[in-house]
């Protein structure tokens, strides 16, 4: 039980240290109505973990997985329609489409002439 209680304190505060982290980096792109609640549950979650209370610890953590996850998803959709208007925007009008999906890809050019020589 002193290891299960030791794995949630350790859990939380990692999850509050990530939290603070992700809300410094993408603070200003998380909009208003996502943010607060992801702030609320922080706090919460922090109070619990302050009074070692693995009750609330759980629900603390689970509220703060939920409200990011919904800031998250957001955040993507909005990033997700900020790149369809840009590729639009310089596609034909014929092939632009509201719902073409955009998927970006890392390619690596490979030179085949590095084993040959002439």
């Amino acid at each position: 039980e002193a290891r299960e209680k030791a794995d949630k304190l350790n859990a939380a505060d990692s999850l509050v240290f990530q939290t603070e982290k992700q809300l410094k980096e993408f603070g200003d792109k998380i909009p208003e109505d996502k943010k607060k609640p992801i702030e609320e549950a922080l706090e919460r979650l922090k109070e619990a973990h302050k009074a070692q209370d693995i009750a609330a610890i759980d629900k603390g953590m689970e509220e703060l997985n939920t409200a990011f996850q919904a800031a998250s998803k957001e955040m993507y959709e909005a990033a997700q329609q900020a790149q369809q208007a840009e590729g639009n925007g310089s596609a034909s009008a014929e092939g632009a489409s509201g719902d073409a999906e955009v998927t970006d890809v890392d390619f690596e050019e490979v030179n085949d002439d590095s084993g040959k020589k002439g």
